[in-house]
Formats: structure tokens, sequence, C-alpha cells
């Protein structure tokens, strides 16, 4: 008779969502194996079959979280609107944040769950991931003549994740200021900045010069 599979792909998620609601409550440093392999009732010994360390579980983490935030973007259909595919975007981007605060903040706010034993210089390839369908939406409206093509769909694109981002950490640290609609603000700002974008580069490029 086949045997069982106790430590199964269900125990992995259930440690790594615990994992990260810990991280995010209280830092790497408060993650113990023991205590989450307690907190999710089962044994040190699975922790450590699954994850084979802290740093391996942090690594793994990590990639979770990256591989569910960039299966959400990639969802996002392309249409024969690629400028406002790009608003779309970054609409998912805040509702995914604010959904799952404790797995945005495992891609964005605690680089030792980034790296854990990689060097500083190097970008995870989840997080290049997650950016792709930016950029590819962007260079989509380029093509389609509603982006300037003087400028790099990188710099447009991280021009639109910068203010997604910025609007974002700014709800998730109970920053932003009271009494106004930021869900409305946020979709304006990004509307604004996809239409500067879409003007011609010389009045982009103009902005720049001003002493």
């Amino acid at each position: 008779m086949a045997r069982l599979k106790t430590h199964d792909e269900a125990l992995r998620l259930r440690l790594l969502h615990r994992a990260a609601a810990t991280v995010f409550d209280r830092g790497t440093a408060a993650l113990s194996l023991r205590q989450l392999a307690a907190d999710v009732k089962t044994s040190t010994t699975a922790v450590y079959s699954l994850f084979g360390n802290k740093a391996g579980l942090l690594r793994n983490l990590y990639e979770e979280a990256a591989r569910l935030f960039a299966a959400r973007l990639a969802a996002i259909r392309p249409t024969d609107d690629p400028a406002g595919d790009v608003i779309r975007l970054g609409l998912v981007y805040r509702e995914y944040a604010i959904a799952n605060p404790h797995l945005y903040a495992i891609l964005f706010s605690d680089r030792s769950v980034q790296c854990p034993s990689e060097s500083e210089s190097e970008k995870p390839r989840e997080a290049i991931e997650t950016y792709r369908p930016l950029v590819d939406a962007v260079r989509r409206g380029q093509q389609a003549g509603q982006f300037s093509s003087e400028s790099d769909p990188e710099v447009i694109a991280l021009s639109v994740w910068g203010t997604a981002h910025g609007l974002v950490s700014l709800v998730l640290s109970g920053n932003e200021p009271p009494g106004l609609a930021v869900a409305d603000c946020y979709e304006r700002a990004l509307g604004v900045l996809v239409a500067g974008w879409r003007e011609s580069e010389g009045k982009v490029q103009g902005f720049a010069d001003v002493p």
C-alpha cells in the first residue's frame, strides 16, 4: 500500500501563511521554526523536511508571495487599450496589497526575507516577474502610439509602480490623511500619471528643464 504523504503542499502553504503573519507582525527575528510548527499543529521535523532551515523557509516565503502577486497581475488580460490596462494593473496592485498586507510586506518591506542568503546587489528573479505585466502593457502602449516611444518603457512603468507603491504604503502604515477618500485619489493619480505620459515627449521633458 502506498505511503501517505504527510508533508504535503497544503501543510507547506499553511506554514508559509503563518510565517508571513509572524514576520508582518514582529519581524524575521521573531520567526521560530519550533513555534511555527506549534502554531500550525505539526512537528518541527515536518518544517525542516519541507524547508531545510530558517533561510530556506524565508526563501520559500518570498517566492510564494511573489508567485501569488505575479499571478494576480498576470490575470489582467491585455486589451486594445494598453493605457487603460496600465491603470487596471495599478488598481489590482492596490487591491492585492490591501487584501494581503502580510504577503505584500514580504515582497516590499523586509529585505532579509527577499534575499536571506543572496548578495544585496542581486535582484530576485521573482521580483522581475511581478514587474513584467506593467512593462509589457507600457510597451504595447508605445506600439499603439499611446505613449511616447522616446522613453524607455521601464521608465514609464517605474513611475506608475512608484506612485502605486507610495500611496499603498501610506494606507498600510496608517499614515494616509484622515477623512480623505484614498481609493478615489489613488485611481485619479494613476489616471493623471498615465495621461501625462500620453503627452508629447517634449512637454514631459520640459519639466526637467525648469531650474
